[in-house]
């Protein structure tokens, strides 16, 4: 009772900071150039924010450092000055673009917009005091925002430090943005990182539970004149790609090197000034940055995510189904086949809004045959209504077409409420796959959802999947067991069942070292077909989050598993089929992320199916600010079985280096040892934007094996893009 009343309480005093922020923009008939100067007629005549607010790590207040803005638009851009006064101490993490660990532990200053004013995606634009960019998409997912900062495009800024304040212009072109030109409200928040206090601040106030990019607590941008369709509708991305590649492992690649030479073309062309069509030819995406290697020891395949620009920009129509683990779509599946890329002849993505309240997607992508592998058509369409206030019902369906008849397909429907103020939320879904067996048992169904309110947060998911709901063009590795005896592979449905619920302590006394602390608890439960207990878990944590960015985490979790098949964990004898109960524990320490040398800390020791799990990981990192960090990681884990199942030292080493020469050259090298997949790899990529959003890439790749070091394939590659407005 005390609970609910709780939840009545923070939902009626939910601020409604779209009425209660509103930023009136006007357009300016005088040129604004964007030098970092901001000495034009323009700004003098802009309205000002003269203030903003505390939102981390205290919600109440106004910000101990000032920060003003003023925003104006023309025919072409969208502009934004903003002056943030400090005592002229600046951290600054990374030059290199798109870098969000380089942007938000810099310091920073971020706008994000909500072009539609209907609180479902929107746009989102930073630098930090390098002058470092970056851009992403924002989406909702559960409540929540997020944001996708693969997602690239042109706009334009310049940052200019002088002794008491550094100051940021910035310069979108409308032709960037999905918008309707009929609007004449947007909404709007900016964010500043001061690093110096570790202080978080927005234009609008809103609880600390919120994230300071959430969408539902942005302020108001009222046009004085709704900005116009944006000119210039296509947009043409050609390439030229070279290579030279051997594969030591390969009769064929005995012989020696072979070259190739390639080229392809992108194109962006605005249907409207909210829906866009992407094109593609032959892509390539040999620029795309290498995977984190990660030591494995679950019964199941690891999420990788998607890297890949042409499926990102509005991705979220697509992606943003299911649940944890159960993604009915994951775009990865397209044009990559156990981590070897298959050849994709052609795509064509039309995205972004019907109606201010309706987002579709139509996708259709054609790939080629690559050994064994036949050639496939993907066809996906999606869409999105908003209902309510804030809430949205989807629908997705999914095609494979093979040859001679061969087919899968996947389609589902999703009701997601979200209250108003965003405080709870809860999500409703049916899934159905099918292929040409027509199969039963075919379905994925359950709930989801959550509360969230200044110190407490809590969620529940409840989800049934049918042995043959198989989605070849998602991610459901639970599904599909291994037996490690005969080879085969078998799939079982289950039920999962997964509360989980965190309290924070926030302390009031300025002196405290704390900004944060408490405890976390999760519990998950699989159930079999028949109800019977196929696996569970049972966590407890407690959290010290300092204000100098430190953290320290400690964490119990329980297991009791009924193995379902014989299972190899660390290649040598499997398990048997049997109840194992087993507890873990382990400690995550992080240090203060401003410092120039920072590190990072876990240890683990605990009980591991019949034998013991023993491990630690140590992080160094490096930074020669602003133009290079550097980093060494070691992630050790001895595993020692009951006599008779083996026992093994696994180790995982990752040795990174990114140089920035400018904000527009760049050099990354990453050196990865992976003992559990037998491998050294390194990779080595030099990017110079010669243009906006035109690039040269060349790429160097290595892999070898453990034993004598013994090379496994070698690529040199280049790649030439040019971004062409027509």
């Amino acid at each position: 009772m005390a609970l609910w009343a709780t939840c009545l309480s923070v939902l009626a005093q939910s601020p409604d900071t779209r009425q209660n922020y509103r930023y009136p923009i006007t357009k300016t008939t005088s040129p604004i150039i964007v030098d970092g100067i901001a000495n034009e007629d323009a700004w003098l005549q802009a309205s000002k924010i003269e203030k903003l607010m505390n939102h981390w790590p205290k919600d109440q207040g106004e910000a101990e450092a000032l920060t003003e803005v003023w925003t104006s638009y023309d025919d072409e851009y969208f502009y934004v000055l903003a002056k943030l006064y400090d005592e002229g101490s600046r951290v600054v993490q990374s030059l290199k673009r798109d870098n969000v660990l380089g942007h938000w532990n810099s310091d920073n200053f971020t706008m994000v917009i909500d072009p539609f004013n209907n609180k479902q995606s929107g746009f989102f634009f930073g630098v930090n005091a390098g002058g470092a960019q970056i851009e992403a998409l924002l989406n909702v997912s559960n409540g929540q925002t997020d944001f996708d900062e693969n997602w690239d495009n042109k706009w334009f800024s310049e940052v200019r430090e002088y002794e008491d304040h550094w100051l940021v212009e910035m310069a979108i072109p409308f032709k960037t943005l999905r918008y309707n030109s009929s609007q004449t409200e947007w909404g709007i928040n900016f964010v500043r990182g001061d690093m110096a206090r570790n202080h978080y601040t927005t234009w609008t106030q809103f609880p600390i539970s919120f994230g300071g990019i959430d969408i539902n607590y942005m302020g108001t941008l009222a046009w004085d004149t709704p900005p116009k369709k944006a000119e210039g509708k296509v947009v043409l991305i050609p390439y030229v790609a070279g290579s030279t590649q051997r594969d030591y492992e390969n009769e064929q690649g005995q012989t020696g090197y072979k070259q190739e030479i390639d080229a392809g073309v992108d194109a962006k062309i605005a249907i409207t000034s909210s829906l866009n069509l992407d094109l593609t030819v032959n892509p390539d995406f040999s620029n795309a940055d290498v995977d984190q290697q990660v030591t494995n020891l679950t019964r199941f395949s690891i999420f990788f995510p998607e890297r890949r620009n042409f499926f990102l920009e509005n991705g979220d129509i697509f992606s943003n189904f299911g649940g944890w683990e159960i993604q009915p779509f994951f775009s990865r599946t397209i044009g990559l086949n156990d981590g070897q890329q298959v050849p994709i002849k052609y795509g064509a993505r039309l995205t972004g809004n019907l109606t201010p309240n309706l987002r579709v997607g139509a996708m259709n992508v054609q790939t080629g045959e690559l050994d064994e592998l036949e050639a496939n058509n993907y066809s996906v369409l999606a869409a999105h209504q908003r209902v309510f206030s804030r809430s949205v019902v989807k629908g997705i369906f999914i095609n494979r077409a093979g040859q001679e008849g061969d087919y899968s397909r996947n389609g589902g429907l999703e009701f997601n409420y979200v209250h108003p103020s965003g405080t709870w939320n809860n999500t409703l879904r049916y899934h159905l796959a099918t292929n040409e067996n027509n199969p039963n048992k075919n379905y994925y169904y359950g709930f989801d959802g959550g509360y969230r309110d200044r110190h407490l947060r809590i969620g529940w998911t409840f989800d049934v999947v049918g042995e043959n709901y198989e989605t070849e063009l998602g991610f459901n590795p639970r599904l599909y067991n291994y037996n490690a005896e005969t080879e085969v592979t078998t799939r079982a449905g289950y039920t999962r069942i997964n509360p989980w619920a965190l309290y924070r302590f926030i302390p009031e006394k300025e002196s405290s070292k704390l900004a944060q602390h408490g405890l976390r608890t999760w519990h998950m439960g699989w159930l079999n077909t028949n109800g019977s207990l196929n696996e569970r878990r049972h966590g407890v944590g407690y959290d010290f989050i300092f204000k100098n960015t430190a953290e320290l985490r400690l964490n119990r979790l329980f297991y009791e598993i009924n193995l379902p098949v014989p299972t190899s964990l660390i290649g040598e004898n499997s398990l048997p089929v049997d109840n194992y109960k087993f507890a873990d524990y382990f400690m995550d320490y992080s240090g203060d992320r401003r410092k120039v040398v920072s590190t990072e800390l876990s240890l683990r020791h605990g009980e591991f199916f019949n034998g013991t799990r023993s491990g630690f990981s140590t992080g160094l990192n490096f930074r020669a600010q602003p133009w290079g960090t550097f980093g060494v990681n070691y992630d050790y884990n001895k595993v020692k079985l009951a006599e008779g199942f083996g026992e093994k030292d696994l180790h995982l080493i990752r040795m990174n280096a990114e140089i920035s020469f400018s904000n527009k050259m760049f050099w990354t090298t990453a050196v990865q040892y992976n003992s559990q997949a037998e491998n050294y790899n390194m990779f080595s990529r030099f990017q110079w934007r010669y243009k906006p959003m035109s690039d040269l890439f060349i790429v160097y790749t290595d892999n070898y094996g453990i034993d004598g070091l013994n090379i496994k394939n070698r690529q040199i590659v280049f790649k030439l893009t040019y971004w062409l407005n027509m």
